[in-house]
């Protein structure tokens, strides 16, 4: 099974990165991080000095390459209330009532 460390590193070979990107990266998203850190999620598993990439670090490294490549989202506009169009009343006519009687059926 895939985890956290192997998708970092599959990310880090794909986009060309350095440790020096991915700190900047991480640093958009709002996360720091030491250079000595982000060394130990790249290192083989069975290392002493070994990390595992917590979920929080790649979410924020996934969030920071987004900012870095869209940019900061801006807020959403406010919704504007649709202005209702007011409309007269519809009158069905009744073909057996005349115009001037309104009165009820008995």
């Amino acid at each position: 099974m895939i985890n956290n460390n192997d998708i970092m590193k599959k990310l880090r070979v794909a986009l060309k990165l350095r440790d020096t990107d991915i700190i900047d990266i991480l640093k958009l998203a709002e996360f720091e991080t030491t250079p000595s850190e982000l060394s130990a999620i790249f290192r083989k598993e069975d290392h002493p000095h070994y990390m595992a990439c917590g979920d929080q670090i790649l979410r924020r490294f996934l969030d920071g390459l987004i900012i870095r490549n869209r940019g900061k989202r801006e807020k959403p506009p406010m919704k504007v209330q649709p202005k209702w169009i007011k409309c007269k009343p519809l009158l069905i006519r009744h073909p057996e009532r005349s115009e001037g009687s309104l009165k009820e059926r008995p």
